[in-house]
């Protein structure tokens, strides 16, 4: 097989994979992604619950603070 021969087929085969790598989506990767958002939804998600639940919280002990203060 001569050199330009050879050079010919690698450079075709090269420009053959990286064409097919253009062409063709690649889903690698997709489930980590999906997961890290998940994460933070959960994560977003945990902070609002424990912010709705300790304002709660204080809003129910100021009102029972008020009631025993009433009641003596």
């Amino acid at each position: 097989m001569s050199d330009l021969a050879l050079f010919v087929f690698v450079w075709q085969r090269t420009a053959r994979a990286a064409a097919y790598d253009r062409v063709v989506r690649d889903e690698r990767g997709e489930g980590v992604i999906s997961a890290a958002i998940a994460v933070l939804v959960m994560a977003f998600l945990g902070v609002l619950m424990w912010k709705l639940f300790s304002e709660t919280l204080r809003n129910s002990n100021t009102k029972v603070n008020e009631q025993i203060t009433e009641i003596k």
